[in-house]
């Protein structure tokens, strides 16, 4: 694409306005316009053609201190991508490539040179994965389980394993390899749809609804007791944590010893307006001598590719599948985003921007 044609188009934006009280709404975000530039020496521009929503992205909101710092006031919202290369002045990104990078809520970016590997540009090969599965299975969400599970939870052949959000775009992947390593798989999600789902098309050996009344009790606390006692009887060895909250101290009371805990997420949290809950039962660490750990999986970027080869192995050989809901457009991000917390996405969510 030529310089002429590159400053004809037109970048449109969603920025962070405010940080958010609870859930994100509409006056937190402002829509901004502005030219696509000409990537300097040694730089590319991007076009966007479809972004990963993730749960993290709350978190990114907020001010303070975490693993990653907060997007600024003003700033366009980060997101991870994949896109195509419109512009380049650089020998190793050709005119056509498709490349995954931290895109931002945006339809085209421009990238400096030394800016390139901090923002996490490589190449996409779509004879591995389609483009969303770029962004689920072989994407962040994807590196998320796979080192989660492999590296945190450790999994041997015969343990039960029982992940929370298991429709969600880390939980398939985590239910899936844990089935591929010789575990039996529990997994936990909202609604009859996405539990038949996941026995039935992902090869979990149960799936427990949380929003199901169970014995004349509802509510998480009481389906999750109830079918932990049932699904987990010898007890939980790897328990991979999205949610948080009640389900959390559920599945510590049924750990067993030596279990291993990941902590990746906390779903159920992310829009408090009062303090975070944390685990009741944690004193179940100390009884069974197990451990609780954390997963960021920026700390593995530099075996995603050995991830990637490995699972794109699978979804080849037909041991993995991967499901996304697709939502088109960018002006819907605001309200697209809270499908993640309204558990409305079925499947790893992800928005559309510009056709391939």
């Amino acid at each position: 694409m030529t310089p002429s044609t590159l400053s004809n188009l037109v970048n449109h934006q969603i920025r962070l306005a405010a940080r958010p009280v609870g859930m994100p709404k509409p006056t937190d975000w402002s829509h901004t316009t502005e030219p696509v530039a000409e990537p300097a020496e040694g730089g590319v521009t991007l076009k966007t053609l479809a972004l990963s929503l993730d749960p993290a992205m709350r978190g990114w909101m907020n001010e303070g201190k975490s693993y990653i710092p907060p997007v600024g006031i003003g700033e366009v919202m980060r997101a991870g991508g994949v896109g195509v290369v419109i512009a380049s002045k650089n020998s190793q990104f050709a005119v056509g490539d498709h490349v995954s990078a931290g895109f931002g809520v945006q339809e085209y970016i421009t990238i400096a040179q030394d800016e390139i590997k901090r923002n996490g540009v490589f190449k996409i090969d779509l004879r591995a994965g389609t483009l969303t599965q770029w962004l689920n299975v072989l994407g962040m969400p994807g590196m998320t389980g796979y080192f989660g599970l492999m590296d945190v939870g450790i999994p041997q052949p015969g343990e039960t394993v029982v992940v929370s959000g298991a429709a969600g775009a880390v939980g398939q992947t985590v239910g899936q390899m844990a089935k591929i390593k010789g575990c039996r798989v529990v997994g936990i999600a909202g609604g009859a749809a996405k539990c038949e789902w996941v026995v039935k098309e992902l090869g979990f050996d149960a799936c427990i609804d949380y929003k199901a009344t169970t014995a004349g009790v509802s509510g998480s606390s009481g389906a999750v007791r109830a079918g932990l006692k049932e699904h987990c009887p010898k007890g939980v060895d790897i328990y991979f944590d999205n949610v948080g909250g009640e389900i959390l101290d559920d599945v510590l009371a049924r750990i067993n010893r030596k279990a291993r805990v990941i902590i990746c997420g906390a779903i159920s949290q992310y829009n408090n307006t009062t303090a975070i809950q944390g685990p009741k039962n944690y004193l179940s660490l100390l009884v069974n001598r197990a451990r609780m750990e954390g997963i960021v999986v920026f700390d593995y970027a530099e075996r995603y590719h050995l991830a990637i080869a490995e699972m794109a192995g699978y979804i080849k050989a037909g041991r993995m599948k991967s499901k996304e809901d697709v939502v088109v457009g960018l002006q819907t991000f605001p309200e697209t985003l809270l499908k993640l917390f309204n558990g409305e996405n079925f499947g790893k969510l992800v928005l559309e921007v510009a056709k391939a």
